[in-house]
């Protein structure tokens, strides 16, 4: 993040762009550590539609952020490599998602599209809000079966990432909401993801 604001300050867009979009690449790394899952980097980058060298830099750059550490455990039965466990600092990680996400990924919209709702328009806040003749904010895809608002996602696999994994889904949707929701929807959106972020791992 420092990097960012550094390069921003400096008026490098192009340095800013890449640096933004190497941190929105962090982002699936970091929400799949919720589940502390022991996987292999080519595992978590199938789940995440990332390379494993992807996966990698993103990792080592949620450790120097202090929002996620790894121990390596004992190959699980039917695997040959050593796989990594990943843990959140869980502080610092709602802190970040919470207060941070909002000016570190500014929302962009556009024209109505096809792709997949996001934000109050996706579980789990769709079920808080009456349905509305509005058209939904959504990330664009071309397998989306909505049409709606254009909604700029963290990264553009997101919306691969969240059809492979919809637990993930609800954690982009909240932090949408976060970045660019109404005040209710925020206030619902932060109650949901802290109990996300807090509930007991194995």
């Amino acid at each position: 993040m420092v990097v960012v604001l550094k390069s921003l300050i400096d008026g490098s867009a192009r340095a800013a762009q890449q640096q933004a979009k190497d941190v929105a690449e962090e982002m699936g790394a970091k929400f799949l550590a919720a589940g502390c899952k022991s996987s292999t980097y080519a595992e978590l980058g199938e789940e995440l539609a990332m390379s494993p060298s992807q996966v990698f830099r993103s990792v080592v750059r949620a450790e120097e952020a202090r929002l996620l550490y790894r121990l390596p455990v004992k190959p699980a039965p039917g695997h040959t490599k050593d796989q990594t466990r990943f843990w959140p600092y869980r502080e610092n990680l709602k802190e970040f998602l919470i207060y941070g996400v909002k000016y570190a990924f500014p929302v962009h919209r556009g024209g109505i599209v096809r792709g997949v709702p996001t934000a109050h328009a996706a579980p789990p806040l769709k079920q808080y809000f009456a349905e509305s003749f509005d058209p939904p904010p959504v990330w664009p895809d071309a397998e989306g079966s909505v049409r709606g608002v254009e909604f700029s996602p963290l990264c553009r696999n997101v919306p691969e990432a969240a059809r492979r994994d919809p637990k993930l889904y609800e954690l982009l949707a909240l932090v949408d909401a976060i970045r660019d929701g109404r005040a209710r929807e925020r206030e619902i959106a932060i109650r949901e993801l802290t109990a996300r972020v807090d509930e007991p791992w194995s």
